[in-house]
């Protein structure tokens, strides 16, 4: 078991420190984060990446160096240290049961409450969301094709095509709502208050 308990970004911090080419500096921790991390957990704003890295060094978890006066920009890298990654093994062998998986789903929330909507509106608001995701999805096949063939990256591509698997089903889920809508009945416009308007 881990020494130390530490919330799930931090031990996502640490993981993309593991693996090669070894150190990395905050911004390219971010970049990598946007490419995977992001399509199935979420990728952490710079103040968090950089929060959990001055916590994994208090640890011992990971060590940082400033860049030399040989280079044009003083930046600060980090990588993992022995302990480090002893403890990121124990924790992802940990056979405990995991948290269960959380949907908030805004655009979802917002088709519930869809009798007080304009009927037209929730059209376009769930079309926006396919396209958002058809975007997303994408995206995901590009990182998965940037990671293909590298050894290094084959956890990390199983990873990125189940995110490939689940936003094309997103995208099936809504269009599959679109035709939902459509087969409601008319309804009237309703206002602000909820209200439908009157007449005469």
């Amino acid at each position: 078991m881990p020494t130390s308990p530490l919330p799930p970004t931090a031990w996502a911090v640490l993981g993309l420190l593991s693996f090669p080419p070894g150190e990395r500096t905050g911004y390219e921790l971010k970049k990598w984060a946007d490419a995977s991390l992001r399509f199935f957990y979420g990728s952490p704003a710079f103040s968090q990446i950089y929060a959990e890295l001055r916590r994994l060094e208090r640890l011992g978890y990971a060590t940082s160096r400033r860049s030399g006066p040989e280079e044009p920009r003083t930046k600060r890298t980090y990588a993992i240290t022995r302990a480090g990654r002893d403890a990121l093994a124990s924790w992802a062998a940990d056979d405990r049961d995991p948290a269960a998986v959380s949907l908030r789903h805004p655009v979802l929330l917002r088709v519930w409450l869809g009798h007080l909507a304009a009927p037209g509106r929730l059209r376009t608001l769930v079309e926006e969301h396919v396209a958002r995701v058809e975007g997303e999805l994408k995206e995901v096949r590009d990182a998965a094709a940037r990671a293909e063939g590298v050894e290094a990256w084959a956890h990390p591509q199983i990873a990125l095509r189940w995110s490939e698997r689940h936003l094309a089903a997103e995208v099936e889920l809504a269009q599959g709502m679109l035709a939902d809508l459509d087969a409601l009945p008319a309804s009237p416009e309703v206002n602000a208050d909820g209200d439908a308007p009157t007449t005469g």
